[in-house]
């Protein structure tokens, strides 16, 4: 969600039109504008605007699979395309746990 203006510890913020108050004490005052990850009713991080159109994305994708709109040729890759002809990746503190390939 997308913060309108801030209420002392929360904030009233907006997405697909509709409005919340959330509270802001996990990630503190937030400027207008700013995107926030919503979860029952809290900020739980600040998102990069990229970051929350992605995530938004995902979320509209799962709302149409879950009320059953998706027709069975219908793609969804644009709503991952950050995802879409990527290799995965480890997180870098995983990746040092990973034998390299020695060749003998």
């Amino acid at each position: 969600m997308q913060v309108v203006e801030m209420r002392e510890s929360h904030a009233l913020c907006e997405a697909d039109g509709k409005q919340e108050l959330i509270d802001m004490m996990l990630v503190g005052d937030q400027t207008k504008g700013t995107w926030v990850l919503n979860f029952l009713g809290a900020a739980r991080e600040v998102m990069t605007p990229e970051f929350a159109e992605q995530t938004r994305q995902a979320l509209n994708a799962l709302g149409e699979v879950m009320n059953d709109q998706m027709l069975e040729n219908k793609k969804i890759d644009h709503l991952f395309s950050d995802l879409v002809n990527r290799e995965p990746q480890l997180p870098e503190h995983l990746q040092a746990l990973v034998p390299s390939n020695t060749t003998k």
